[in-house]
């Protein structure tokens, strides 16, 4: 069986000072540099894989200090602390001796209790009933993903007639792969940045902070296998030269609501 070009991606090997060593994947370059989700998933691994792990991740934060340069790289993961039922990672990533990413998770050993989820998941039309995006982005790591948006895609036409940054599509990796933690890190960046949508105009943008809470269990992940998530993406402010926005992905067997 071949490897997925995703589990390509992330590999890591280990190295004999506990830090782990990776390359950049051209299938998952962006304009500048690797696409910001596959450095995210890049840099889980390096928790995913530690031999000191306890439980599963329950969120992620990574700070994206520069482009990373198509090469090698180093991930460093560092178990901060370690409680009964927690445990507090900090992440970098370097090339060469500058620091490009720095980062932190926290694992946990989940236990059953009540739950909720309040906010509800979007009424959208099913993947079947919605066709393809009209405009597809030429970067390479758009190919990597099946997107099927129902509303807010990429504009059309660039003429600064934007009026909303709603954005809400079906999306799985193509090819298809059962979704896991680090499959669903890398796609929660797949949103293309809210300026776009909301102004319809070509500005210099970058993520600079991206954080992802995982709400689904390794349970719920596996029963979503390689279906669709339905991924919703908004804006809350653009504020001097910067942008904050909610995004949130889910299924009905496995919502992250």
């Amino acid at each position: 069986m071949s490897t997925h070009v995703f589990d390509e991606a992330i590999a890591l090997q280990a190295q004999p000072d506990g830090s782990w060593t990776g390359h950049t994947h051209p299938a998952y370059a962006n304009m500048v540099g690797p696409f910001g989700g596959i450095t995210a998933a890049q840099a889980l691994n390096g928790v995913l894989q530690h031999p000191e792990r306890l439980g599963d991740p329950v969120s992620l934060t990574v700070n994206f200090c520069a482009a990373l340069a198509d090469g090698p790289f180093t991930v460093i993961a560092r178990a901060a602390r370690t409680n009964r039922s927690t445990q507090h990672w900090t992440i970098e990533i370097q090339q060469g001796d500058a620091i490009v990413m720095t980062g932190t998770a926290v694992t946990a050993v989940r236990r059953e209790t009540w739950g909720v989820d309040e906010e509800p998941m979007p009424l959208c039309p099913p993947p079947a009933e919605v066709p393809p995006p009209q405009v597809m982005a030429p970067m390479e790591f758009v190919k990597r993903y099946e997107q099927l948006p129902v509303t807010g895609q990429l504009p059309a036409v660039w003429d600064g007639s934007g009026h909303s940054s709603l954005t809400q599509i079906w999306v799985r990796d193509n090819p298809p792969r059962p979704l896991d933690f680090a499959s669903l890190a890398c796609i929660s960046d797949v949103f293309f940045p809210r300026v776009f949508i909301r102004r319809a105009t070509h500005v210099p943008v970058g993520t600079v902070s991206l954080t992802v809470y995982f709400h689904a269990s390794t349970e719920q992940l596996a029963q979503t296998g390689t279906g669709y998530l339905l991924g919703q993406a908004q804006a809350q402010a653009f504020r001097n030269g910067f942008l904050t926005k909610a995004a949130s992905s889910g299924t009905k067997p496995a919502c992250c609501w």
